[in-house]
């Protein structure tokens, strides 16, 4: 059935959230970070070979800890966002948004009317039709979460008007392909990629949209939350797992010597 967005009421009110990249397809992934107190997943079927089947199993997962699923899609196409939504994801990843036009089109593909165009399913999230669907298009529509990746030279130019777009609920930097798409790429501290997040944040913030930052290195997430941003992604399960076993062997290497 429809569950409450807790992100998107966190959001709304001001507090601070921490999320993560879910890049390991098994809903024992999403236990491990749910036991971990996060308080959003993002999983990536933009990086990631990963079945339907196994995503809504992880989406289940999230539900059964209060934990709010969103999911980074590979593209744009109406029918993924469809039949992800169907599924019971919370909240959608758009990634490389670079127009209002491009995103207005996505949420419209993600709402029902009035709102948007979304196809009428009795499925997971309207409880199979057990209470009123008239009623349920319209909590649908308050309850599902849609964020915008910006991560491209040209998203960052028109990031004012994309943060504009009715029914956009919060930005997300992309910083990596920003850097390849300002022709640097992986140097996410070259002083052009930097402009570009905080132009990006900069207009989130006059149009009154939540902007989501990547911490990357020491410092990062202080200077953000200096500037007002509350919500940040802190890595993705494979690096942060791939880290933690590195320096577990590092450290009983050097014991052992």
């Amino acid at each position: 059935m429809l569950r409450i967005n807790q992100l998107k009421r966190k959001l709304g009110a001001g507090q601070a959230v921490y999320g993560v990249i879910s890049s390991i397809p098994s809903p024992a992934a999403i236990e491990l970070i749910a036991e971990a107190a996060f308080d959003f997943v993002i999983i990536d079927m933009e990086h990631v070979l990963i079945n339907p089947e196994t995503v809504e199993n992880m989406i289940r997962t999230a539900e059964a800890y209060d934990l709010t699923p969103l999911v980074r899609v590979a593209d744009l196409n109406p029918k993924t966002l469809l039949r992800l939504l169907d599924g019971g994801a919370q909240g959608i990843v758009l990634p490389m948004i670079e127009s209002p036009e491009q995103l207005a089109d996505a949420i419209a593909a993600c709402k029902y009317h009035p709102l948007g165009r979304r196809s009428l399913n009795a499925g997971r999230p309207g409880a199979f039709g057990k209470n009123s669907l008239a009623q349920y298009v319209g909590r649908a529509n308050e309850e599902t979460l849609l964020v915008a990746m910006i991560e491209s030279a040209e998203g960052a130019r028109r990031a004012a008007e994309i943060a504009a777009v009715p029914g956009l609920d919060m930005i997300l930097e992309g910083a990596a392909d920003l850097s390849q798409s300002l022709g640097v790429p992986w140097q996410i501290d070259q002083p052009a990629v930097q402009q570009a997040l905080l132009d990006t944040w900069q207009a989130a913030s006059a149009a009154g949209v939540p902007y989501c930052a990547l911490p990357r290195q020491a410092g990062d997430l202080g200077r953000w939350r200096a500037r007002g941003v509350k919500a940040f992604v802190l890595g993705d399960d494979r690096g942060i797992a791939f880290r933690a076993l590195q320096a577990r062997l590092a450290s009983l290497s050097a014991e052992g010597n």
